[in-house]
C-alpha cells in the first residue's frame, strides 16, 4: 500500500522536466501525424493515384478540353471530384474510402464490372454536384466573370437565366463534359 501511495504521489506531482518531455513528445507526435496525414491526402489527389483504379476514365479525360486546350490550363481528377475546402475534402475522402474497399473487394476491379456500375456511380456523382451547386466546377468557372457576349446565344441565354436564378447548376447541362456518358438504362431516377 505504501508503494502504491508513493507511486501515485510521483504521478500526481511530476517534475518540470517530465512535464516538458511529455509536452514535447506530444507536440512532435502531433507534427509527425499531421505531416503524414497531409502527405497521404495530397498523394490521393494525384492523377497517378486515380488512374490506379480508373485508368479508362483518366484516359477519357485526355480527349477533352479539360485536358488539353488553348490556354494550357489543365484539370485533373481531384479538381472536379474533391472539394477544395478542408472540411468538405475530409468528408469526400471518407466517402471515397468506400470506393477503394469496393475496388479491392472485386466489386469494380475489372473494366466490365466497372462499366456495369458506371451509370450508378455517375448518377451518384452528379447528385453530389447538384447538392453542392457544382462547387468544383465553380472553383475554376466563376459565373460572375463569364462573358456572355463570347458565348453562343443558347449558352448565353441558359447561363443568364436558369443558372443565374439558381434553377439549374452546371452539371444539369454539362454532364458529359469530361467523361463519356454512361448507359443509364436501369439506373434509378432515369
Amino acid at each position: 500500500m505504501k508503494l502504491l501511495k508513493a507511486f501515485w504521489k510521483r504521478l500526481s506531482s511530476p517534475s518540470k522536466a517530465a512535464v516538458g518531455v511529455v509536452l514535447f513528445m506530444g507536440f512532435a507526435g502531433g507534427l509527425l501525424f499531421w505531416g503524414a496525414f497531409n502527405t497521404g491526402m495530397e498523394a490521393t489527389n494525384t492523377e497517378e493515384f486515380c488512374s490506379g483504379c480508373h485508368a479508362p476514365i483518366v484516359k477519357e479525360i485526355q480527349e477533352t478540353i479539360h485536358y488539353s486546350n488553348r490556354s494550357g490550363v489543365r484539370a485533373i481528377c481531384s479538381d472536379c471530384h474533391v472539394p477544395h475546402e478542408w472540411s468538405d475534402k475530409i468528408i469526400r475522402k471518407v466517402q471515397a474510402s468506400k470506393e477503394l474497399v469496393a475496388h479491392f473487394m472485386g466489386t469494380i476491379n475489372t473494366q466490365e464490372k466497372f462499366e456495369a456500375k458506371r451509370g450508378y456511380l455517375a448518377n451518384r456523382e452528379w447528385q453530389r454536384l447538384k447538392e453542392n451547386d457544382s462547387l468544383e466546377c465553380r472553383n475554376c468557372h466563376e459565373f460572375e466573370f463569364m462573358d456572355f457576349s463570347e458565348q453562343n446565344s443558347r449558352s448565353a441565354k441558359q447561363h443568364s437565366t436558369a443558372l443565374a436564378s439558381g434553377e439549374k447548376t452546371c452539371v444539369d447541362c454539362h454532364k458529359g463534359i469530361a467523361h463519356k456518358l454512361p448507359d443509364m438504362h436501369g439506373v434509378e431516377g432515369w
